[in-house]
């Protein structure tokens, strides 16, 4: 409101009279990295205080006038150290490596960023295993296609892609359909309509089409219509995975709103018990998880493509031609 230089209402225009006509003892500052931008500079020099206070988790400014905060504001006085925040709880669930690299990242490769997140490896490794021991029957949905080959790369698990071939593609299937021996199957978006899989019990959504509401309640319908939802104590288990502090969080607001508008609840879990004791599961270790994210850094930026046909990287164009009708061809004369 401070910032704003546009005509305002009299209600406003007496607010800021106000604000402007006394001498403040402290000006508390959240978000302080934005200071330097010119409209915001008119909040410094429209109220007098007798001190600023400025609070940010990311003292980084793209147009390299961070410094302009030392006569804005002040010096700095204290710098928590990333390391000890996340270890204590308060910050991002993403390894530091991960996390470092996603806010310096500028180009769509932020998406594959916190897709690739190594906590989500581990979340979704567990969540298999202890469902896989409950007899469940499990999808993994994964849209990056980038990012679903390597999970189903890591983890050993079958995939399905919207251009595989239809013989592989009924194979995969009728042996989750079938065979009490598999229960896993990671999906790409194609699952979402083309894809009947009711012996499904669990879904696990690792990454999705931003804060599509559609996309939500497709997959939830794929649990509702379950097979085996009239046993006794049946309970089908739907989790998103997500990383904390990025774009994630304001996709999965849309889907939490769209859940509660439906009549359903849900639980934020930010720990997963038992997972701790779990010491072989994917990337556990630091070198592998810097090992995962030079292979994020060297992809070409449209592998955070959630498109099918330029994530796994084969053209429209280049598929075989297709044989036509003879009744086609007699009437259109193609050969």
């Amino acid at each position: 409101m401070v910032a704003n230089t546009c005509k305002r209402s009299h209600e406003a225009q007496q607010m800021l009279d106000f604000l402007e006509g006394h001498e403040w003892g402290m000006m508390l500052l959240d978000e302080v990295h934005l200071m330097p931008a010119m409209m915001f500079r008119n909040v410094v020099a429209c109220i007098a205080a007798h001190s600023k206070l400025g609070l940010t988790a990311t003292l980084v400014c793209e147009d390299n006038k961070i410094d302009d905060l030392n006569y804005l504001i002040g010096p700095k006085l204290h710098e928590a150290n990333w390391m000890d925040l996340a270890n204590k709880g308060y910050i991002t669930t993403m390894t530091p490596e991960f996390y470092k690299a996603y806010l310096e990242e500028q180009t769509r490769k932020k998406l594959l960023i916190y897709v690739m997140n190594p906590n989500k490896f581990w979340a979704c490794e567990y969540l298999i295993c202890f469902h896989t021991a409950c007899g469940d029957k499990i999808i993994v949905f994964v849209d990056n296609v980038f990012a679903l080959v390597t999970y189903a790369n890591t983890l050993n698990m079958p995939y399905i892609l919207g251009d595989m071939p239809q013989r592989e593609l009924m194979t995969i299937l009728k042996k989750f359909q079938n065979d009490p021996q598999s229960n896993i199957v990671i999906l790409s978006k194609v699952g979402d309509t083309s894809i009947d899989l009711p012996e499904a019990t669990c879904l696990i959504q690792v990454s999705s089409h931003y804060g599509s509401r559609r996309q939500e309640a497709q997959r939830l319908g794929r649990i509702l219509c379950a097979k085996r939802r009239v046993d006794e104590g049946f309970n089908a288990f739907f989790y998103s995975l997500v990383s904390k502090d990025t774009h994630e969080m304001l996709y999965l607001a849309k889907h939490q709103q769209f859940l509660i508008d439906q009549g359903y609840s849900f639980k934020v879990i930010t720990q997963l018990e038992g997972m701790a004791d779990c010491p072989d599961l994917a990337y556990g270790d630091v070198e592998s998880q810097k090992k995962l994210l030079r292979t994020v850094k060297t992809a070409s930026e449209s592998a955070a493509s959630l498109d099918e046909e330029s994530g796994s990287g084969r053209q429209a164009d280049a598929r075989e031609p297709t044989e036509h009708h003879p009744l086609f061809k007699r009437q259109y004369g193609k050969k």
